[in-house]
């Protein structure tokens, strides 16, 4: 969220400041006087396109704080719900550029996305993006800064700051094992001085076990009761589309998103997705057959699952116990791989509104003719 990256800023010396922050209206009160007028109220949510949505508003004074905070908590905006919001001065700012850091697989190193104009339109913009690679044997030397600095026109102290904020900015990213470190905007202020204005770190969940700081703000962080339940069985989680109503669970993101993009190729819409990870045990398989079914709005759930030592007698069982203890209504649509096929198969036959295929692409069609029978 917007307040946890401005903390890392604020740590690595980026010009930005974090303001108050609360889950409450009294919580923000209990520090007004750490609060400045005109203030920015920010809801706090870890998707864009917050301002669009209503959940930045500006306050005179305290009874309007008060307001926007009370129209702003509980908001939904874009599926995700504000539990919390910061408020912070409002800025007088003069201009507003854009500036990342992020991984480029393709070209396997980081790379600085810089554009001349930045804010809500960013993406409608794209051909001013100025895309700068970055050797991470060399880190980011001053002609880098001269070179962004010259494309947008600014002073020569302007190119001291942002060759400052650039190297401290870099090394945020090396030293979190950073996918994304994005500053929208970048803003000068009156002074014409640099300033961030807002922003968005993503860490690669990996390297969660050495950053004792984001292990602590993970564990804080909001989640859907159905993610948190799947994290607690070491399960991957991901809603997709609240307008789908078909669930996927697989062994592999490779495999989910075949599964996906297989569906979305007839018509169909995913729901959520859940990957299981390794050790696909008869137990495992029940929940997390019990963990998606849980949302009445999945009405189909597709199980694809293959690997050379995942036991399939295993993979039916989980399905036949989820189906006996839980009432399963919904079809499901089976397709394992792997060692114990044919008891597998026996495990599952008969099994009421289970059907099992042979490959991905005929389950996509068993779930085609489903569809068109609605």
């Amino acid at each position: 969220m917007e307040y946890k990256a401005r903390e890392l800023f604020v740590k690595y010396g980026l010009p930005s400041g974090v303001g108050v922050v609360g889950d409450s209206v009294e919580e923000i009160l209990a520090s007004r006087e750490n609060i400045t007028y005109p203030a920015v109220v920010k809801a706090q949510v870890a998707v864009g396109g917050r301002g669009k949505a209503g959940g930045i508003k500006f306050a005179e004074n305290e009874e309007e704080l008060v307001a926007a905070c009370n129209a702003i908590f509980g908001m939904d905006i874009k599926g995700h719900t504000v539990k919390k919001i910061m408020v912070k001065p409002k800025d007088e700012i003069g201009r507003e550029l854009y500036l990342s850091i992020t991984l480029d697989r393709g070209a396997r190193r980081p790379v600085i996305l810089f554009c001349p104009e930045g804010g809500m339109e960013i993406e409608a913009h794209p051909e001013k993006v100025i895309k700068y690679p970055v050797d991470p044997t060399r880190g980011i030397p001053d002609y880098t800064a001269r070179y962004l600095a010259g494309k947008a026109g600014l002073s020569g102290d302007q190119f001291k700051e942002l060759y400052a904020l650039l190297v401290k900015l870099y090394r945020l990213f090396r030293e979190y094992d950073c996918m994304l470190c994005e500053i929208n905007p970048l803003a000068i202020d009156a002074e014409g001085h640099l300033l961030c204005l807002d922003g968005k770190v993503s860490i690669d969940d990996s390297a969660l076990k050495r950053l004792p700081d984001m292990q602590e703000y993970e564990k804080s962080a909001p989640r859907e009761p159905m993610v948190a339940e799947a994290e607690s069985f070491n399960f991957l989680l991901i809603p997709c589309n609240k307008e789908g109503n078909i669930g996927i669970m697989s062994n592999g993101s490779g495999m989910l998103m075949s599964c996906m993009d297989a569906l979305a190729k007839r018509g169909m819409t995913t729901r959520t997705t859940l990957d299981l990870g390794g050790g696909a045990t008869a137990e495992r398989i029940k929940e997390a057959v019990r963990i998606l079914l849980s949302d009445p709005k999945i009405e189909y759930l597709f199980i694809n699952i293959f690997g050379g030592i995942t036991r399939c007698d295993e993979v039916a069982g989980g399905i036949r116990l989820a189906k006996e203890l839980y009432d399963i209504k919904q079809p499901m649509v089976i397709r394992f791989e792997g060692t114990n096929k044919d008891k597998g198969l026996e495990i599952i036959n008969g099994l009421g509104n289970v059907t099992y295929v042979d490959g991905l692409l005929a389950g996509v069609e068993v779930l085609a003719n489903e569809y068109s029978r609605q």
